[in-house]
């Protein structure tokens, strides 16, 4: 009745143990899967794992990070980046005319500001650990890290912002890169 019916419906002990291949369903381990227990204590491997299915504990991944920006998925309509922002640096006053972005702070804190022009960013405020800050698409932004501990985020556009398989380790190697 159900595929793989042994474990419906408590598959939690064999978390994604059934993916697509591209072919047809496989009943082997999904190496596409990381969490704390299945990495055997090594970090996790911070790649773009393309448009393949993924599952991560984004927040250990993102708190592993030491790059200013590393994208770990990137598919036709959305990517995922992992950012470390060091102490007193930031983002980068920028626009996305056409892309929305996600970004959530797993480690330290920044002010956030925002504005429909460059030079009047008129919306200020500060963010820690766990929050979220929306930017809708054609609106001038930046987040400054204001604390002692480099200020670790992922960002999630919609659609990608970056070529697939992008790592900028300096925040001045992406700004060679645009």
């Amino acid at each position: 009745m159900y595929r793989n019916s042994c474990c419906y419906p408590y598959q939690w002990h064999h978390p994604m143990r059934d993916y697509w291949n591209n072919i047809n369903w496989s009943h082997n381990w999904n190496c596409h899967y990381y969490n704390g227990n299945n990495t055997n204590g090594y970090p996790y491997r911070l790649t773009d794992y393309g448009q393949r299915p993924f599952v991560v504990n984004i927040d250990q991944a993102t708190k592993q990070n030491n790059t200013y920006r590393t994208a770990i998925w990137t598919g036709k309509h959305l990517q995922v980046t992992l950012m470390s922002i060091n102490v007193g640096d930031d983002i980068g006053l920028e626009v996305h005319p056409t892309t929305d972005q996600f970004i959530r702070i797993e480690e330290g804190q920044g002010l956030v500001q925002m504005g429909e022009r460059k030079d009047n960013l008129n919306f200020h405020e500060m963010a820690y650990d766990g929050y979220a800050i929306m930017v809708p698409a054609g609106t001038w932004h930046n987040v400054t890290n204001t604390g002692n501990t480099p200020l670790k985020v992922y960002a999630i556009y919609a659609p990608p912002e970056h070529p697939y398989g992008t790592v900028h380790v300096t925040k001045a190697d992406a700004m060679t890169a645009e």
